[in-house]
């Protein structure tokens, strides 16, 4: 009975979307199973991992199937075909049944060291406990200066704070995760979601480490479109932004005119040059362009929302 039990509420659920990675898992496996097993806690002996496969094209199912069976801890879920990391992530939280539930890649570029003290600072009542980076020294010059620019334009735009250098690498009580789980939104961007949550939070620091098998799935576009998700879904000031730049255009162009005006009743009629009515025009257009690319940002997300399809399809699962 006991365990039983163990096995239907594990104290803690490890989520971890998976893609082409049949060679990581058995590596992850052998290093973080023993760690969790050595831990002074509860969860050592009740714990399970969760791998969510979006749309593999390697044999990355055949190697989470071999370790189900000789690990029952270790479940399984596999898409019907590849939906993004959000959404894989959104399918594990949703299948997750631990009492806490820490999202966390393959790549174990967040050490595993880290872990322990968020299961520490849950244990004292925290129920968020987000893993906060000390440092981006494995990043690109580009990539830590995008990623800081976009932290402070997410912050600045957003009543919902993310922690700056915070990923998806986290602790989640289950009664937040119950919450995440009534959010019905498609267009998801899952570190705003853990934002707008709220309850009590602490963080952990930690140093990220390179990572040692295969390569990452985000190249630049990914990127960019996550960034454009996360600030369209959690605001909407792009769009408030544009009824100012209009106004002050607007206010620009009175003044001009009135210029005109009066420098036509001064010195008579002034036919205005050809390059200057180009520079005028192409301005405006240019506004008038950029603000229907923004509005139809939202117009797309208002579509996919409408549609109400579901955000993933299961095709297998490991461990029911």
């Amino acid at each position: 009975m006991n365990i039983m039990s163990e096995i239907q509420t594990p104290e803690l659920t490890l989520v971890l979307p998976v893609k082409d990675e049949e060679e990581a898992i058995p590596a992850f496996l052998s290093a973080m199973i023993p760690m969790l097993e050595k831990l002074d806690d509860p969860v050592a002996k009740s714990f399970e991992i969760l791998f969510v496969d979006d749309g593999s094209s390697d044999g990355t199912m055949r190697v989470l199937r071999e370790a189900n069976q000789r690990d029952p801890r270790v479940r399984a879920l596999s898409l019907s075909r590849n939906f993004g990391k959000e959404a894989a992530l959104t399918a594990g939280i949703d299948h997750a049944r631990g009492k806490a539930v820490i999202p966390y890649d393959v790549d174990m570029q967040d050490p595993p060291s880290a872990i322990p003290p968020m299961i520490a600072k849950w244990r004292e009542g925290h129920d968020v406990v987000v893993g906060v980076r000390d440092n981006r020294e494995t990043d690109g010059f580009l990539k830590r200066a995008s990623a800081s620019a976009y932290y402070r334009t997410h912050n600045a735009l957003s009543k919902d704070k993310i922690p700056e250098h915070a990923g998806d690498f986290r602790l989640l009580d289950r009664k937040v995760v119950d919450v995440i789980k009534t959010m019905p939104e498609r267009n998801r961007f899952m570190k705003g979601l853990f934002g707008w949550a709220g309850f009590n939070t602490a963080t952990v620091s930690y140093r990220r480490e390179e990572r040692e098998t295969g390569t990452s799935k985000f190249g630049f576009w990914k990127l960019w479109t996550l960034a454009l998700d996360g600030i369209t879904s959690a605001s909407t000031v792009p769009l408030r932004v544009w009824s100012y730049v209009g106004g002050l255009v607007a206010l620009g162009t009175l003044v001009y005119a009135a210029f005109i005006i009066i420098q036509t009743i001064i010195t008579g009629v002034d036919v205005p040059g050809y390059a200057s009515l180009m520079v005028a025009v192409l301005f405006l257009g240019s506004i008038q362009l950029i603000s229907l690319g923004i509005l139809g940002e939202y117009v797309g997300r208002i579509l996919t929302e409408t549609k109400q399809r579901p955000l993933y399809i299961v095709r297998e699962e490991l461990g029911e």
